[in-house]
């Protein structure tokens, strides 16, 4: 007689675990199919657990450029915490690393449904989290961060709120310019490169590298867009 093993059955449902409000009236969903987490709006999904290169690449890439370990990291997203993450790996324990997230219930869920997906960043002694814009906080933060790392929205052509466009135009770029200490780097993470996005971060006065990561582990040809920009 042959015996059969047959491969357990995966659970493929999708199941909504709950909703956000956006200030602007839009909706994210955070969703489940088995072990798998999705932050999705109008359909698109905006991140996920299960691809997380590039974001942490954000991070990684930041630290070897700046060459310190004590820096002071304004991070604008938590997300699923992979670039918080990658940045309590690269810099030192002396570092300071401070999240500003604009959803609530992004750290709601960082907490609850995600806390696994977290594992226990948000407590490490180095961070600390501002609830706002990051927009706002960089304005106000003249000279204050060696690195500011921007995973908002879907970089420069951002859907998720019209809001997030003032990051990306030339007075937010000029705020965080100021907001950066000499030789400070800012790093921004976007889905699809921008030629023209490269132009005004160069017309702000920034000294511009443009990276491209995988998209995903593995990936031959989906690709992300990395700015590195550093401050004279």
């Amino acid at each position: 007689m042959v015996q059969t093993t047959l491969a357990p059955v995966r659970d493929e449902t999708i199941r909504l675990i709950d909703k956000a409000r956006l200030p602007d009236g839009g909706e994210l969903l955070l969703l489940q199919s088995g072990d798998s987490f999705s932050i999705e709006l109008d359909d698109e999904e905006l991140m996920g657990n299960t691809d997380h290169v590039s974001e942490e690449a954000l991070a990684l890439m930041t630290a070897h450029r700046l060459g310190r370990h004590d820096a002071a990291v304004l991070i604008g997203g938590l997300g699923m915490g992979f670039t918080l993450g990658a940045a309590l790996d690269a810099w030192g324990p002396k570092a300071r690393i401070q999240v500003a997230e604009l959803v609530p219930e992004i750290l709601t869920w960082a907490r609850g449904p995600l806390a696994h997906v977290m594992a226990g960043k948000l407590d490490d002694p180095r961070v600390s989290v501002t609830l706002g814009d990051v927009h706002d906080v960089i304005a106000q933060g003249r000279g204050a961060y060696d690195a500011i790392l921007l995973d908002v929205d879907n970089g420069p052509d951002g859907f998720v709120q019209k809001q997030n466009d003032r990051l990306y135009a030339a007075p937010g770029l000029t705020a965080a310019y100021a907001a950066l200490r000499p030789g400070g780097i800012l790093a921004i993470w976007s889905a699809d490169p921008d030629g023209q996005f490269t132009r005004v971060l160069c017309d702000t006065g920034f000294d511009v590298e443009v990276e491209f990561v995988p998209a995903y582990e593995g990936a031959k040809e989906d690709e992300h867009c990395l700015w590195f920009c550093r401050r004279d």
